[in-house]
């Protein structure tokens, strides 16, 4: 296990408030519940919070307390350690100047904070499996005992709304250690407690608190908190007070406990790592220690009456929920690549009870009700997190219970389901779309406004879809099926492929036979899939040609451009209201994901290591800014490529994670990964 404190700053950071916010933490509970903030301690977005809890797990996720407001009363003077942007303009109290150190203990944020000669350390954490949040302070040196003042700021909104408080009056009454809080009939009461401090209610709205980033996005940027109770406690030299926050009436109060259990549980995701990657563990950078950590932060449960132990994937944080696509392309990287083949089992049974119409849901609604099944892609990428998972497993009796459930896939594809998607009968080509849909992972739409249409036959959709017939006839081999037709479809998918072959700019269409286009020559990172998968339909003077280009034109030090410098619509910023934001989102804003495909088909083509290792270590660096020890979703397509979107993505952390371990696995570059 890394030492402590690898992500790790000093006042040269923490003193820069500009410097301080653009760096967030994020811990998590393993069933859909958060807690995240800034290295300031300010809270820059509506998604803060030091309770955000999953009410219907993983969904439902809502703001129960939004802050902890400190106050020390030392050596006869008053320091407060809370930093509040007001809208105003003012920023008060400005704790943030206090801060000596900030660092990471795993996936602990872990504040210092000096006053006069005293230190005092903050440190947060979550009960996994339990909307439970602690946080605790410890005087860590002094010359005289202090007394320190905690408020409690708290809320009750779904995590996406903000409030304003008008006349609104919660319910406070006192329990034992702390205060329950209703917040309006029908709620789901909520507790603040500390067995080592007096608690009084209160109940004083704060009113117009800014938040900074909703103002870049264009949203609403001011909220109202309620000042729910005060905990007041003293601490001699080495002793601590902890606040608990909690949905759980009998929470445990044994705060040893909780303590350890958090390093405990993250020790065993090391050896988990280790136990199936013995031999590469001491080449692995320090950046590769924390994205293990960071892989498990998106693992959720998913519990259904069927597969009580179902498990599935938040696609990122602090917004996303689970999406069929996002779970089936992070899967092989977040679960086999750390060890965890059990969970990726959970996973994959647990998605086999949504499959409909041979299609997986591309997103679940975050508060509740059906799932949403409109991609053509999540289907293809499951075949493919399947073939992943038995290779790294041999697990013939998960295979044997699967099986049915891929061939069926398979079936719908050729016979034709939702949205036109169908297998065209005279070239064996995966066709998707109709007007005002968008089925790939280039989704973004404005109103009617698909922003990047792609229907037709999509170059990456039919590099899934030919792996996608390989690996279902190596099953069928393998488990005495019938398997011809499939052999079939994939040997006619295959020779139609070069139809994809755009030689005046001597790369992949990005789409083909597209109702009033025709083929699509925009140079999109889309064709790099058809090199990175384990069946390729391309010459290897093609790859190589496909690898060349998108490393001219799409790559940068964190991912892959979603449209080259040059083609009509570029937009190198992401940013502004919504409207901008999306019609940015693939034209031109780059990827962290795809890095990980890329340097996997730039190994396959040139056969060298220690050049395709060395594409992700700036996006493996990137634990160090904006999510701390993890990665972000998206980033500017202009350089210096700012960190943009989700300050935690699933799929950019597990692709990053796979690739490396393949690359440093020794597998024959150019070799064909059989079932």
């Amino acid at each position: 296990m890394p030492e402590q404190g690898e992500v790790q700053f000093g006042r040269e950071i923490c003193g820069d408030l500009v410097a301080a916010e653009s760096r967030e933490w994020l811990v998590t509970n393993g069933i859909g519940g958060y807690a995240s903030g800034t290295v300031a301690g300010s809270q820059t977005r509506r998604y803060h919070g030091v309770l955000i809890a999953a009410l219907q797990p993983p969904v439902g996720r809502t703001q129960l307390v939004s802050n902890i407001d400190e106050i020390v009363h030392y050596a006869g003077s008053d320091f407060f350690l809370a930093t509040h942007r007001w809208a105003s303009g003012a920023v008060d109290p400005q704790g943030f100047l206090l801060l000596e150190d900030f660092h990471l203990e795993g996936s602990t944020p872990v504040w210092t904070y000096a006053l006069a000669d005293a230190l005092v350390e903050k440190r947060v954490w979550m009960r996994q499996g339990e909307n439970t949040t602690f946080i605790q302070y410890t005087l860590v040196r002094g010359s005289a005992a202090l007394e320190m003042e905690l408020k409690a700021l708290v809320n009750y909104r779904d995590f996406h709304s903000l409030t304003h408080a008008g006349d609104w009056r919660m319910h406070i009454e006192p329990v034992e250690h702390g205060v329950k809080v209703l917040a309006l009939d029908g709620a789901r009461p909520f507790y603040l407690k500390s067995s080592t401090a007096t608690c009084q209610p209160r109940h004083d709205w704060y009113l117009g608190c800014f938040l900074g980033e909703e103002t870049a996005r264009g949203l609403d940027d001011r909220e109202d908190r309620l000042f729910a109770a005060l905990f007041r406690a003293k601490l001699e030299a080495g002793s601590s007070i902890t606040l608990v926050a909690t949905t759980e009436a009998a929470a445990s109060l044994d705060i040893e406990t909780a303590r350890a259990e958090r390093p405990n549980y993250e020790v065993k995701l090391f050896h988990d790592w280790q136990a199936k990657n013995e031999a590469l563990s001491e080449e692995a950078p320090t950046w590769l220690w924390q994205l293990i950590l960071a892989a498990d932060q998106f693992i959720v449960k998913r519990s259904l009456p069927e597969e009580p132990d179902g498990r599935s994937i938040i696609a990122g944080y602090h917004w996303f929920g689970d999406w069929g696509r996002d779970t089936m392309i992070a899967l092989p990287g977040l679960t086999l690549a750390t060890g965890r083949t059990a969970v990726a089992r959970q996973i994959l049974l647990a998605f086999s009870r949504y499959v409909d119409g041979g299609m997986l849901p591309n997103n679940f609604p975050d508060i509740g009700g059906q799932p949403e099944y409109n991609t053509v892609d999540a289907a293809l990428w499951y075949i493919e997190s399947v073939r992943q998972y038995f290779e790294a497993t041999q697990d013939a009796v998960t295979l044997q219970k699967l099986f049915p459930v891929l061939a069926a896939m398979i079936e719908a594809h050729i016979a034709g389901t939702r949205y036109s998607i169908h297998a065209d009968p005279a070239d064996g080509l995966l066709y998707a779309g109709g007007p005002g849909v968008q089925l790939t992972w280039m989704d973004a739409k404005i109103g009617d406004w698909v922003v990047t249409p792609r229907t037709g036959k999509p170059v990456e959709i039919n590099a899934l879809w030919i792996n996608a017939l390989e690996t279902i006839a190596g099953l069928a081999r393998l488990l005495a099926k019938p398997g011809n037709d499939y052999e079939k479809l994939a040997a006619q998918a295959k020779k139609s492929f070069p139809r994809f072959w755009n030689p005046a700019r001597n790369c992949c269409w990005d789409v083909i036979d597209s109702p009033g286009i025709g083929n699509d020559a925009a140079l999109r990172p889309n064709q790099i899939l058809a090199v990175s998968l384990p069946v390729s339909p391309l010459t290897p003077e093609q790859q190589k040609a496909v690898v060349d280009v998108c490393a001219r034109h799409l790559l940068t030090s964190h991912g892959l451009r979603s449209l080259a410098p040059g083609e009509a619509g570029y937009a190198g910023h992401y940013g502004g209201s919504p409207r901008d934001r999306d019609s940015a989102y693939h034209q031109g804003t780059v990827w962290g994901w795809l890095l990980g495909p890329f340097a996997l088909a730039h190994y396959r083509v040139y056969h060298d290591r220690e050049a395709a290792l060395r594409f992700l270590e700036p996006l493996g660096r990137q634990i160090y800014a904006s999510g701390l020890g993890t990665l972000s979703e998206i980033f500017d397509g202009d350089a210096p490529f700012t960190p943009r979107g989700c300050i935690a993505q699933a799929w950019t952390v597990a692709e990053v994670l796979r690739a490396w371990k393949e690359i440093m696995g020794g597998k024959k570059a150019d070799s064909v990964r059989s079932i």
